[in-house]
């Protein structure tokens, strides 16, 4: 008899260590080779190690929970000399695609699913009370924009209740038939999906294509995520329009780029950010992370109607022209649907002008992961009371109102409102700049 040692096997070039997920198996189980003895996770992935030999386990030296490090003794397995011979080297746990969460390939055509209100007498989920998922269930939790409550109505086939990557691919198979389960009072460890009887009338079907799934995705999932509140002010723009409109012939003279309103509200939004950083932060578990770098998102109807978020980088170290500038190549790339990958992420806080479509205001959803998100109207000619020394006058003004969406798990009513404030207050005060 021999005694084999299990070790950790590699996983990635990057890779170093991972996390114990539960154990197949337990000490004096007999194994085959190439059987699975335990479930790891990494930061990329979840993965399988198998058993080098057929055997008996004879020592488990790493418990659920515990971070191990690459090559590191996990366990020992007995086999017989002859085992030992044909022994295969242990296999590595390599994950189906390396550097990036797996996507699960679900079936073009699935299978015909139950609608909500006809299932919803029979499907009751048990409230999964496990508070701890795997680093590969989180991130395609995220992908795929499901919520930390949602996942709680997962039901689960791990060990000790934990939810594994098959269980939540089931799921979202399946049509992910609890999104939008209610609780039962009676019972507050359960969940039902609501028995909604909705009259969706007859019309022409029109199928949501890729772009618009994801867009309702994160959407919903922002909605489920972020406790959303709503704030309001209003701006005089009269200066800023009299100047922008006095010098946009000759701006676009020196710099060959035209001079809309969107680069000079990304101008007083940053100063505004640098005045409350907090606002230009995420929130990651327990901890909040106030970003280093301003990155303006804004928010951009492309041809097919969808929308699509390009980043201004570092728009605090950038003068009119070159936000301009900027502002006009992303808005040029997202009409000719040349945008890449690098020109829609690292957003830290993004503008949704709804006055391009003529809206007097709008109450954005947050663009996860931030924290806040700035509506700015149309700008409308109003009679205004302005208030001079000599007394009150009724003038035609120059008007905007703003909204500001915010999580109030990070950002709380006295700090919106102050951020708000200061933007209108850079917009109303505008510096007007030299060329």
């Amino acid at each position: 008899m021999s005694i084999i040692e299990v070790t950790l096997p590699k996983m990635g070039e990057s890779i170093s260590e991972a996390t114990v997920i539960n154990w197949m198996v337990k000490e004096g189980d007999f194994v085959e080779q190439d059987q699975t003895l335990l479930e790891v996770a990494t930061d990329k992935v979840d993965s399988e190690v198998p058993a080098p030999s057929t055997g008996v386990i004879t020592e488990i030296l790493v418990q659920a929970n515990e971070v191990v490090q690459v090559g590191s003794l996990i366990a020992k397995i007995e086999a017989s000399q002859a085992e030992v011979g044909a022994a295969k080297p242990p296999k590595k746990a390599k994950p189906k695609t390396p550097n990036e969460t797996p996507k699960p390939k679900l079936p073009k055509q699935p299978k015909k699913l139950k609608t909500a209100s006809s299932d919803a007498a029979t499907y009751t989920v048990p409230k999964n009370t496990n508070a701890f998922y795997s680093p590969l269930v989180e991130k395609i939790a995220k992908e795929y924009h499901i919520s930390y409550e949602e996942l709680r109505r997962i039901p689960v086939s791990g060990s000790n209740g934990r939810l594994r990557k098959s269980d939540i691919f089931n799921y979202i198979e399946a049509g992910r038939p609890a999104q939008f389960a209610q609780s039962i009072e009676q019972d507050a460890n359960h969940f039902q999906v609501p028995d909604l009887k909705f009259d969706k009338g007859k019309g022409s079907i029109v199928a949501m294509d890729r772009m618009r799934q994801l867009i309702a995705d994160h959407m919903v999932f922002s909605k489920h995520t972020s406790p959303h509140v709503t704030a309001y002010v209003e701006a005089d723009l009269t200066e800023m329009v009299i100047w922008r409109n006095a010098n946009k012939e000759a701006f676009f003279k020196k710099h060959n780029q035209k001079l809309t309103f969107t680069p000079l509200f990304i101008e007083a939004v940053t100063k505004a950010i640098k005045d409350f950083p907090m606002i230009n932060s995420s929130l990651d578990g327990k901890n909040i992370i106030v970003k280093d770098d301003i990155n303006i998102g804004m928010a951009t109807a492309l041809p097919s109607g969808n929308l699509i978020v390009p980043v201004v980088k570092n728009a605090d170290t950038k003068n009119l022209a070159q936000l301009a500038e900027n502002v006009n190549e992303l808005a040029l790339k997202a009409r000719d649907n040349k945008l890449k990958h690098e020109d829609t992420s690292g957003s830290t806080f993004t503008i949704s002008n709804v006055g391009t479509f003529g809206s007097l205001m709008g109450t954005p959803i947050i663009n996860q992961p931030e924290v806040a998100i700035l509506a700015t109207g149309i700008i409308k000619k109003r009679a205004e009371v302005i208030e001079y020394p000599e007394g009150d006058k009724i003038e035609i003004r120059q008007m905007m109102y703003l909204s500001l969406s915010f999580d109030h798990r990070v950002v709380d009513g006295f700090l919106a409102g102050s951020f708000l404030r200061r933007i209108a207050d850079n917009l109303e005060n505008f510096e007007k700049p030299t060329f």
